[in-house]
């Protein structure tokens, strides 16, 4: 069966550190650009960092720059997202998805996606 699977989601502090992971299974994700993306109650999906197939490259929402690091392990078809320093208005329902060609933070560019994680923190 062809899908991402997210885990790593849940409650913390604000201040605190989570580390999203993203394992697909059925494909190789290895050509696919890889991203994350949030999106809260009442607001539209954000594209919150990416990173190109072979993992040299990689973009970030302005919000995030700092605090976020997108990785990947080919090698075990899976990508991450280490987030430190979370803020409230971190709250979100945390999704990866995976492009062929193009690699930016738009989402009609991705046409896979995984059912996603919540993250919430507190004040």
């Amino acid at each position: 069966q062809v899908q991402l699977v997210e885990s790593g989601g849940g409650s913390v502090q604000a201040g605190g550190s989570l580390r999203l992971s993203c394992a697909a299974s059925g494909y190789r994700i290895s050509i696919f650009c890889m991203a994350w993306f949030r999106q809260a109650p009442g607001k539209e999906r954000e594209g919150v960092a990416r990173i190109d197939s072979g993992g040299g490259s990689t973009l970030y929402v302005d919000s995030v720059k700092g605090r976020f690091t997108i990785s990947r392990d080919n090698a075990k078809n899976t990508v991450y997202l280490q987030m430190n320093s979370l803020k409230p208005e971190d709250t979100a329902m945390y999704y990866c998805a995976s492009a062929y060609g193009s690699c930016g933070l738009r989402s009609y560019a991705y046409s896979r996606w995984g059912q996603g994680t919540q993250v919430t923190v507190s004040s």
